[in-house]
């Protein structure tokens, strides 16, 4: 599988830092939901969040069961544990994979037959002999509906994702300026991207969680843009206390809730962006400039323009008030 994206800063891989190691536990925890999870994409005053992030964050929950389970593998068999989830390099689909817990669809994702792409992935790594598990076949056969799915076409071939136009990626994990090629496509997703996993016919077999530690938050189904494009630093971290979302920080999330406002075509959410013209964030200042160019009529934005473009001294904020829109 072939992950492209910004190049991090190389980190030791576990087996590097511990040579000793002779067994890896992959263990996966559904999070199934009981409604659609796309439902919220319809509804363009309202903002769609990814299935995962509404909820209490998972690694706060799941570290916690992988630390009591490695514990009792220690005490049992004597010898040394880590657990990981998401706090080293750890391919951890790859390795459900390889354990049988599902295979990689050609969405990249891990596909279980008994939970569809709705898993969540923690792994072991211990010093003990364990019995090898038997992989998982790849059973996507013909279907393509995940990579037909991908709003912004991240799949340049089944199997490979291209993170430069992943949702999830650019809404989650990209620090900088979302392309403007790719802000329509966008929609109303601040927060993730659920379409290549939703899709998916396996997902017909996952029944829904009732983990009440992971417990949906009904407010984050579909929360208005109105409300969320208000969340000052404060505000944001209660809102989202507890959640993945706070991981992103507030500037990052108001810049995705303004790309969804801009796609919304609602011209009532003018005064939320034009509030935020004066946002010190260079970040969310550009979005809001793009979001007043989809809502405002072309005389209202020349004269926001003709206003604030001399005191304006962040160069990418600058090229959003003079970048023509590209088709």
């Amino acid at each position: 599988m072939l992950w492209m994206a910004e190049a991090p800063e190389r980190r030791a891989h576990p087996t590097e830092l511990w040579p000793q190691v002779r067994s890896i536990l992959v263990l996966g925890a559904n999070y199934a939901g009981e409604t659609d999870p796309l439902a919220a994409l319809s509804a363009r005053d309202k903002a769609s969040i990814a299935l995962y992030a509404r909820r209490k964050d998972y690694h706060d929950v799941l570290k916690g069961r992988l630390k009591e389970l490695a514990g009792f593998l220690a005490a049992r068999g004597g010898g040394d544990v880590k657990v990981f989830i998401d706090t080293a390099p750890v391919l951890e689909k790859t390795l459900a994979a390889q354990a049988g817990l599902g295979w990689q669809g050609k969405n990249t994702m891990l596909v279980s037959r008994r939970h569809g792409n709705w898993l969540f992935l923690g792994a072991i790594y211990t010093t003990l002999a364990l019995p090898d598990e038997r992989p998982e076949p790849d059973r996507c056969g013909s279907c393509r509906r995940c990579l037909v799915a991908c709003p912004t076409e991240a799949f340049p071939r089944p199997y490979v994702l291209d993170a430069r136009r992943c949702i999830s990626y650019l809404t989650i994990e990209h620090r900088g300026v979302i392309p403007q090629r790719l802000r329509g496509a966008i929609g109303n997703r601040v927060f993730g991207c659920d379409d290549c996993l939703a899709v998916c016919p396996w997902n017909k077999f996952a029944r829904a969680a009732h983990d009440q530690k992971l417990a949906q938050r009904v407010e984050l189904e579909a929360p208005d843009l109105r409300h969320l494009v208000r969340l000052d630093e404060t505000a944001f971290r209660l809102y989202f206390a507890g959640t993945p979302v706070k991981r992103t920080g507030r500037d990052r999330f108001v810049r995705n809730v303004l790309i969804a406002v801009g796609n919304s075509t609602d011209p009532t959410l003018l005064p939320e962006v034009e509030a935020l013209l004066d946002d010190p964030s260079p970040l969310v200042r550009g979005m809001a400039v793009w979001a007043l160019g989809r809502l405002a009529d072309a005389d209202r934005f020349a004269a926001e323009r003709d206003r604030r473009l001399i005191a304006e001294t962040n160069g990418e904020v600058r090229a959003e008030w003079w970048q023509p829109e590209e088709e």
